[in-house]
């Protein structure tokens, strides 16, 4: 035999891979698809047959549209490394790799992901490792005429496809209705879900990128009346806080002891715009909301904090987070995460007080020149996971014991939800302390506040941990989030006539993230064609009514 046509064909090699991938690499996929069907039961074993086939001959024609005998090697490595990876993932937190989460991964900033490292993740790389190694020690045919080897080429992949199809017709039925009715199965399937989602994602980014900005509204601020002071708004944007871990909402633990002494309006039925900080962000600050939701208009229009700005208002943004998602853009930001004070920031990583001392340095660099309406955005880290022990001091370690493994599946639940109630204690006394800041300034401004979480979080719910599940699936834990209010001045009205027992009556009612665009624009009084009535929530309890 001519030495170059000893070992392997890229084509089997390939197809091979991908076999041995679907058999040892979608153990998630497998037992959501067999849930429920009996071992003993042909019909099981057809459609374990006929799946392994479609699914392997599928990406093998994939694959071998981008394989060549000198890529071929490093290629199916990195599937295989990545394929282990993300079935650790899925396993570990009941995740599926869609588009959208697939954006949040490639954004992900080096300290949320190193968070997710644990030993087991390292196992499942170094095995992956490994097979690469192996990979690379297995001899390739070598083909040196372009045309026999690309007519082998088109031979195999139309083999391939055929085999699939054939794979396919066997157990049509059965498949369809699978898919068909857990439409989250295909974003287990791997390393087609990987392809797939950040395809998707990385061809979401150009079309913005190329997109032409969505023509800006016309925007007027009205005058304020003779004598008014001028208004200062904090926003605060929790993270992955959730409403039924609040005790405001009736949690059985006393999660929220300081806010509960103060007058704030509670929001108890919210529900969030989307299930990770990617999503809900742009477009919790967008006119679309959820009603509406187009992620590529939403990023291509200007956000809530861009038009405050446009209106004449001092707009800042402080952020202990990922960034603003592009909210803010244009605006004055301030990264207040990199800290050096080791009260605040213990080991290089900031608790979110140090958003308080960014809130007091904007309204202090103010000085005695006259104000002007002045909104204050503080992103918070909150609840980020898995770490949930590291977002609070350890005096606020009230739940014990706690989870302060990096493998939330290595703490007991209750472990877990003690960590996670600790953290919601400290966003309980960051908001607190915010609003004594606030009630120190009513002399100058009038003041106001409004929390909101991003998204909720699961904590093991039906084997869920973390966010970031597709909309439609998501459970109740992953979308429904805390949110309050609170405004100075005395007696039942402030804030211009805000009437607070009227602004609780319609907080016991539901609540979406769609209404903050407008309640936001109602309060500071900004006219604007996206402007709508019926979900500014602050509207019909200003003095006047709406139009107030």
């Amino acid at each position: 035999m001519n030495r170059d046509e000893r070992g392997w064909s890229v084509e089997v090699l390939v197809l091979a891979t991908m076999a041995l991938l679907i058999a040892l690499a979608n153990i998630p996929f497998w037992r959501e698809a067999l849930a429920g069907r009996s071992a003993a039961d042909l019909g099981t074993w057809r459609f374990v047959a006929g799946t392994t086939v479609l699914l392997a001959a599928a990406q093998a024609v994939v694959v071998l549209l981008l394989a060549t005998r000198a890529t071929v090697r490093p290629l199916l490595g990195l599937l295989i490394v990545a394929s282990l990876v993300a079935q650790h993932l899925m396993q570990r937190y009941g995740v599926v790799l869609d588009p959208s989460m697939m954006r949040n991964a490639l954004r992900t900033e080096v300290r949320e992901a190193s968070e997710l490292v644990s030993p087991w993740l390292l196992v499942n790389a170094g095995i992956g490792a490994v097979a690469f190694a192996a990979l690379c020690r297995v001899p390739i045919r070598r083909r040196t005429a372009l045309a026999p080897a690309l007519g082998r080429r088109l031979a195999f992949v139309a083999g391939t496809a055929v085999v699939g199809v054939a794979a396919l017709l066997l157990v049509f039925q059965d498949f369809s209705s699978t898919m068909r009715n857990q439409r989250e199965l295909r974003y287990r399937i791997t390393p087609a879900n990987l392809l797939y989602s950040t395809g998707r994602a990385l061809a979401a980014d150009m079309r913005d990128a190329r997109r032409a900005r969505e023509p800006l509204l016309p925007v007027h601020a009205a005058s304020p009346a003779h004598g008014r002071k001028p208004r200062l708004l904090v926003m605060v944007v929790g993270e992955t806080a959730r409403a039924m871990n609040f005790s405001l909402n009736g949690y059985a633990r006393d999660t929220n002891p300081e806010l509960a002494a103060l007058p704030v309006v509670n929001f108890t039925d919210v529900t969030a715009c989307g299930t990770s900080t990617e999503v809900s962000v742009p477009c919790l600050f967008s006119s679309f909301g959820r009603a509406r939701y187009d992620e590529a208009r939403i990023r291509a229009s200007e956000s809530l904090p861009q038009l405050l700005a446009r209106a004449g208002l001092h707009v800042v943004w402080l952020d202990n987070q990922a960034g603003c998602k592009k909210v803010c853009a244009g605006l004055e930001f301030v990264d207040v995460s990199s800290g050096t004070d080791p009260r605040l920031c213990p080991g290089g990583e900031c608790l979110d007080g140090v958003l308080l001392d960014g809130l007091r340095r904007v309204v202090e660099a103010q000085g005695e020149a006259p104000a002007r309406d002045t909104v204050v955005v503080l992103h918070q880290l909150g609840n980020h996971g898995p770490a949930y022990s590291k977002r609070y001091p350890r005096e606020f370690a009230h739940f014990q014991p706690e989870c302060t493994k990096r493998e939330l599946r290595e703490c007991s639940r209750e472990e877990i939800v003690n960590s996670y109630d600790n953290a919601i204690r400290y966003t309980d006394h960051l908001l607190a302390q915010a609003v004594g800041m606030l009630q120190g300034w009513q002399q100058r401004f009038d003041v106001g506040l409004m929390y909101f979480s991003d998204h909720g979080e699961s904590l093991g719910e039906k084997g869920l941990y973390l966010h970031g599940m597709p909309y439609a699936i998501a459970p109740r834990e992953q979308l429904a989030v805390p949110m309050l209010w609170w405004f100075g001045g005395a007696g039942a009205r402030g804030w211009d006539g805000v009437d607070a027992a009227c602004l609780r009556e319609r907080a016991r009612r539901p609540a979406r993230h769609d209404d903050i665009y407008h309640s936001v624009l109602g309060l500071m009084q900004i006219e604007t064609p996206s402007y709508d009535a019926g979900s500014d929530l602050v509207g019909p309890c200003r003095r006047g009514g709406a139009d107030g």
